[in-house]
């Protein structure tokens, strides 16, 4: 084939200048040696006036050219139209991307996947949602429509490794940044409860991270809880004790204070701020989340707090993520008086 060659001190400026000449091969790739540099051309049409470039014959490597993205691994699989309706944003669980499939594209859902597999490498299962999150363990059903068939993965974030099954156990990797915010917070010694501790981010993070003097989780899933305990292994955590029920009965019964308390059940939260406050310290912090109108946070949620807690002085309200159009998933730090 054609390519061009050149000092290697000119290297950068003759692949410019063939990329605006229009003559740029980007199908092969160029070749580098100690002195000289050997560049795939289309054409050699009009290169003869360049005096410091010299037209040879050359073997060159074919690149990869796999597609880059979506819409490109989909282009003659799919109509321009059903591109155009293809879910551009999906979450992401270790190695396990959960798409929605928009109704008219059900039928084209295992070439969604394929190509989605084709061009993010660290993927290798992609499911589908087959309902809601419902029912007291926020569970969804999930359907695998390319890659491994199944359900479990190992999701890696702020020094830590989380096991879980996508199906059976509630998680969002969204809310990483957040765990990281609140483990921040965490100071020295302290005293920790994560109600509603799920498979066991908060619990691990905060253990893993902090000089918590210790980290309590309550989760009523018996799967999710069956994951924390093994996660608590998986990254050597022995600061950590874990109660599989319902938060309200358990956390009585523990008989304990403690320094900090995470509410990480966003619906349903306000139906458990009792037991949070009876479990607090004096000068104890509670992260409450709620999900809640944009345009009223976090004052509507604060007066709901305040009417349980008179003394409550407001530390913090952050934004957690969208829920819905004008809805938020949003905390409220607040310290008990």
């Amino acid at each position: 084939m054609k390519a061009v060659k050149s000092g290697i001190k000119d290297a950068q400026k003759a692949i410019v200048l063939l990329k605006d000449k229009g003559l740029f091969d980007f199908t092969h790739e160029i070749k580098f040696s100690k002195d000289s540099i050997v560049i795939p051309v289309s054409s050699v049409k009009g290169l003869s006036s360049v005096k410091w470039l010299k037209v040879v014959d050359a073997v060159l490597k074919k690149r990869d050219l796999k597609p880059r993205t979506l819409v490109d691994a989909l282009k003659g699989k799919l109509t321009p139209a059903e591109i155009k309706i293809v879910p551009r944003a999906f979450d992401v669980i270790g190695d396990i991307a959960i798409l929605e499939i928009p109704a008219p594209l059900v039928k084209k859902e295992k070439i969604i996947a394929k190509a989605l597999l084709d061009v993010n490498r660290h993927m290798h299962v992609v499911v589908k949602k087959a309902g809601i999150h419902e029912g007291v363990f926020r569970t969804q059903k999930v359907e695998v429509i390319g890659g491994e068939n199944r359900k479990e993965s190992v999701c890696k974030e702020n020094n830590v490794s989380l096991k879980l099954n996508v199906e059976d156990c509630y998680f969002s990797a969204r809310l990483s940044t957040e765990r990281k915010r609140v483990a921040d917070l965490v100071k020295p010694n302290e005293d920790v409860l994560v109600m509603f501790s799920g498979v066991g981010p908060y619990v691990a993070v905060i253990a893993k991270n902090t000089s918590a003097k210790s980290v309590y989780g309550v989760e009523i899933n018996p799967a999710a809880h069956k994951y924390a305990l093994e996660n608590m292994k998986i990254n050597k955590i022995t600061n950590a004790k874990l109660f599989c029920g319902d938060a309200a009965e358990i956390v009585p019964k523990l008989g304990l204070k403690f320094d900090r308390i995470l509410m990480p059940l966003p619906k349903d939260a306000g139906f458990f701020l009792d037991t949070a406050l009876s479990a607090a310290k004096p000068n104890a912090v509670i992260h409450f989340y709620e999900i809640t109108e944009e345009a009223t946070f976090p004052k509507k949620t604060f007066e709901e707090i305040k009417v349980k807690c008179p003394t409550a002085v407001l530390l913090d309200a952050v934004p957690c993520g969208a829920y819905a159009p004008g809805w938020i998933r949003g905390c409220v730090d607040f310290r008990v008086k």
